[in-house]
């Protein structure tokens, strides 16, 4: 505990000059990482010449795009990434297509899109019968299955059958919510917008358990859900959605997946899926090996420890209580600097759920720290629902890549829309290991008006 007191300071110092110099590091690395990007000998596939017109016609082609990180995500300059993105980039060397990313924000929310002709394709939406009404999907390249997620403190859910008479959420128009309704009529359905809210029902205990890709339901942190088996007959493979009416796209992004290099798919899923699948489970034999090891080695040092015990309690006993008064006066202190800060500022756990504020974030949001402590920013009416969905999704990369993010921007909230200079850093203990999310903001509004700059940062 003394060690750990005096060694805080220390660290403080060392992460305010890290940080730094990592913000320089971490642009000149991206820059680096496009340019080798447009360096790569790409050769051109052979298209029809109506085809080759439609391009000329269309050179532009909108994604509609939802945060799905490995997938498909937006680092923290803005820029989208992932192994979708990197896919759209390796055809649009073989065809001349430009894809632009426009945001969703839920599965029902890029369908909509889709449907009215807002977006023309996208790379995230499995294949079902309602899909297909209104969309063309491209070949396959590649794919997960699909996996039930449920309480940690329950047993893992294996099979659909398990899920009678109770409650399964999922995100609005999922890919097998048809297919469950008319097989599994006991099963209760619940709607929700996003893959975050279902887990947050699953964690509350209101839903019994949800379903998601099997590689994305890996990346979040075990503790208060669990991934169970597989949807068994149920496989999500990896498409390209098109909009029903544009025949030219659909082949010509066909004949792009034709002739991608086997290789080159192959280097691209290691590179952002590799070690994501779960471990398989030990045996009982490895097991009980491991527990007899651990136990010889217990017994062994137990008679050396027990000597050793009496002699070191009182002095421990001594030390730790001047530990926890000069960690208490520290903590205190702490507290008031906190507090005394003009602009908001917050900590985040590795779930997005508030741990800490000060005063002013309390007096922005108009909120206690009692009333919101341990809750998700999208769980809370203290902003616009899209405007907490799109930075909740933003922490949870931020926590994946643990990427630090300076930004100037503009955020709509209940009082209206504000310029704001908004900061977030990852935290790690003196462990090493990631804790959370430590992040702020400075209202700039006034100091725009005072200058007479009316346009976006």
């Amino acid at each position: 505990m003394r060690f750990y007191s005096g060694l805080k300071p220390a660290l403080r110092w060392l992460f305010l000059l890290g940080l730094s110099g990592f913000l320089p590091w971490a642009e000149a690395a991206h820059l680096t990482m496009h340019s080798e990007g447009a360096e790569l000998n790409i050769q051109p596939i052979e298209l029809e010449a109506q085809e080759r017109q439609w391009i000329r016609d269309n050179p532009k082609v909108t994604v509609a795009s939802v945060q799905y990180p490995l997938y498909l995500f937006q680092d923290e300059h803005g820029h989208w990434s992932g192994l979708n993105n990197d896919v759209l980039n390796h055809i649009s060397a073989m065809t001349g297509l430009q894809f632009v990313h426009q945001e969703s924000f839920s599965t029902n929310h890029m369908l909509e899109r889709l449907e009215s002709g807002v977006a023309d394709i996208s790379t995230t939406l499995a294949m079902n019968e309602e899909r297909k009404q209104f969309l063309d999907f491209s070949h396959a390249f590649g794919g997960a299955g699909w996996v039930f997620v449920g309480r940690a403190s329950a047993p893992a859910v294996q099979s659909l059958e398990e899920l009678d008479t109770r409650i399964l959420v999922l995100p609005a128009r999922h890919a097998l919510e048809d297919g469950i309704r008319r097989d599994h009529p006991l099963i209760q359905i619940r709607s929700v917008k996003t893959y975050a809210e279902a887990r947050a029902l699953v964690e509350s205990g209101e839903a019994y358990a949800t379903i998601e890709n099997e590689i994305g339901a890996q990346l979040f942190p075990s503790g208060l859900l669990k991934v169970g088996g597989l949807v068994e007959g149920k496989w999500e493979a990896d498409h390209l959605a098109v909009r029903k009416g544009l025949p030219e796209l659909l082949s010509i992004l066909n004949k792009a997946l034709g002739a991608f290099p086997a290789a080159e798919l192959r280097a691209m899923r290691l590179k952002w899926l590799d070690g994501i699948s779960p471990t398989p489970a030990p045996s009982i034999g490895a097991r009980v090996i491991t527990w007899g090891c651990w136990g010889m080695g217990v017994l062994g040092v137990f008679g050396l420890l027990s000597l050793l015990w009496n002699r070191r309690l009182a002095t421990e006993i001594k030390q730790r209580r001047e530990a926890e008064k000069d960690l208490g006066d520290q903590l205190a202190f702490q507290r008031a600097l906190i507090d005394a800060m003009p602009d908001p500022v917050f900590v985040r756990d590795l779930q997005g759920r508030l741990i800490l504020c000060n005063r002013s974030y309390e007096e922005a949001l108009g909120v206690r720290l009692e009333q919101v402590q341990g809750r998700v920013l999208h769980e809370l009416d203290v902003l616009p629902q899209a405007t907490a969905l799109m930075l909740h999704d933003e922490f949870m990369v931020q926590l994946r890549t643990r990427k630090t993010r300076f930004s100037k921007r503009q955020l709509l909230f209940k009082g209206g829309s504000r310029h704001i200079y908004q900061w977030t850093v990852p935290f790690y203990g003196v462990d090493g290991k990631l804790r959370g999310l430590l992040g702020g903001w400075t209202d700039i509004t006034q100091r725009r008006m005072e200058h007479g700059c009316r346009c976006l940062p």
